[in-house]
């Protein structure tokens, strides 16, 4: 016999009165909190502490970030397209990017073309049951990329199968392939054309490749908005074809 578990409404305030949060004041630390294991603590102290290298690795490698949202923003304002995929975490990253383009970063712009693999769900798995799960994105690449767009690959450990693939898929057609790793080398910084590898603990590698797509769109907003200024022209027939119009 199985017991159902239910949370009603009426619950709420018992269970709030049971297990109150402890309170954080400014400049509390975890010793201060009754309660809080010490071990829990500590292990939390230092995966916050093995952010500092991550940031570190990050900040060596902010001029190909830089580099990396400027010539994004060319490509893209000439009708080309991002193409991203990762597995597991590194998908949920590479979606980000590709949100904030389609979308918007922190400011109005036009949207852009960027593309998930890993989302086209119904196309994944379709791949997967008929050639095997390493060719998911590398068909991909062959079916949405054209010479010049730009396919983005994210791995922390830098050795997935369909990654590198995908890469090699890219590298037939003119595509341009940046990786975004973690401790190299690896094989896809090896693969790919550029790469920015975050020299730290695996987590934390993940944690700082968000904080590099932030800062390549940092860079991709302002070159847009420069272009934007130097040529309105442009961006105006962008706007047209993103709304199915001619110039």
């Amino acid at each position: 016999m199985t017991t159902e578990w239910s949370l009603r409404e009426a619950d709420l305030p018992v269970l709030a009165r049971r297990s109150p949060l402890p309170a954080v004041l400014p400049g509390a630390t975890f010793a201060d909190l009754d309660g809080v294991d010490r071990d829990s603590a500590e292990a939390v102290r230092a995966h916050l502490d093995n952010v500092v290298p991550a940031l570190d690795s990050l900040r060596s490698q902010s001029g190909r970030l830089a580099a990396w949202g400027v010539a994004l923003a060319h490509r893209l304002l000439r009708g080309q397209r991002l193409l991203a995929a990762g597995n597991g975490g590194s998908a949920a990253e590479a979606q980000h990017l590709t949100a904030e383009l389609v979308g918007r970063f922190d400011g109005e712009r036009v949207p852009f073309s960027a593309i998930s693999l890993h989302a086209e769900s119904s196309a994944v798995t379709a791949i997967a049951n008929d050639y095997g799960y390493d060719d998911v994105f590398a068909r991909q690449v062959r079916a949405h990329g054209r010479s010049g767009d730009v396919l983005m690959l994210l791995s922390t450990s830098g050795k997935s199968a369909n990654l590198l693939r995908a890469a090699e898929a890219a590298s037939r057609l003119n595509i341009t392939t940046w990786a975004l790793t973690g401790t190299g080398p690896n094989p896809l910084s090896d693969a790919c054309d550029e790469a920015v590898m975050v020299d730290a603990l695996n987590a934390n590698a993940q944690e700082g490749h968000l904080i590099a797509l932030h800062a390549v769109c940092r860079a991709f907003d302002l070159e847009v908005a420069r272009r934007s200024s130097a040529d309105p022209v442009q961006v105006q027939s962008l706007n047209l074809q993103n709304r199915g119009g001619s110039v």
